[in-house]
């Protein structure tokens, strides 16, 4: 049964999404601060966690900070901002997606699922970066000497769809729908902020990629 952390200082908000995953067979820890947040996290280990930005305190981008640099879990963030600058903060604070309010609750609820529906790809055949190795089996990326670069899952899963495809170019479409399991219209920033931190991972020159190209007006391919 898959555990959720919901972080919500609205509590009408908070036992909505608590009755509701609850109703879907989730067990559900939540609570009005980061603070407790995190310490309920560090006490019951969720498998993905909702974040409200606007917290009192420690703010939502903080949060899911701390916690992506303690885990790898999906993290969903929500909030009432929709500017450019904020959803761009909160994923390059670790989210791995971003839901404005007001939401609807089946698609909140849709989201969660698929992303803990994915997996990384069994089928593409390990291959090198440069310097990096990259094998989908193990679900590692390790260096030349051996020693492990982390990536998100959705890091990860991006970069191995990417490889699956030969070379062929995937649109921001293609890529909300393979590596974020959407069958409806997402959002594209999603796709691109979490290429440029993909490339400050694996690129030698995050500002003058060689592997992770952009095709323009098409999307983006992996060079190997």
């Amino acid at each position: 049964m898959p555990r959720i952390l919901i972080v919500e200082d609205d509590d009408h908000i908070r036992t909505a999404l608590r009755l509701m995953f609850e109703g879907q067979g989730f067990d559900v820890d939540d609570s009005a601060t980061g603070e407790d947040g995190v310490a309920l996290f560090h006490r019951m280990a969720a498998d993905v966690a909702i974040i409200d930005i606007m917290l009192p305190g420690m703010t939502g981008f903080t949060t899911c900070q701390t916690l992506r640099n303690t885990s790898d879990l999906p993290i969903v963030i929500v909030s009432a901002r929709d500017d450019t600058a904020d959803v761009v903060l909160g994923l390059e604070s670790g989210a791995d997606d971003y839901v404005t309010k007001p939401f609807v609750p089946e698609e909140l609820l849709a989201r969660v699922k698929a992303h803990l529906r994915r997996r990384p790809e069994k089928s593409t055949n390990a291959f090198s970066l440069g310097d990096l190795h990259v094998v989908p089996d193990e679900g590692v990326v390790r260096h030349g000497d051996g020693s492990e670069l982390h990536l998100t899952s959705t890091e990860f899963r991006l970069l191995t769809d990417l490889a699956s495809t030969n070379g062929k170019v995937l649109s921001r479409e293609d890529l909300l729908e393979r590596v974020w399991g959407y069958d409806y219209f997402g959002d594209s920033r999603l796709v691109d902020v979490h290429i440029r931190r993909l490339r400050t991972k694996i690129e030698p020159d995050p500002a003058n990629p060689t592997f992770l190209v952009t095709v323009r007006g098409a999307g983006y391919k992996l060079v190997l």
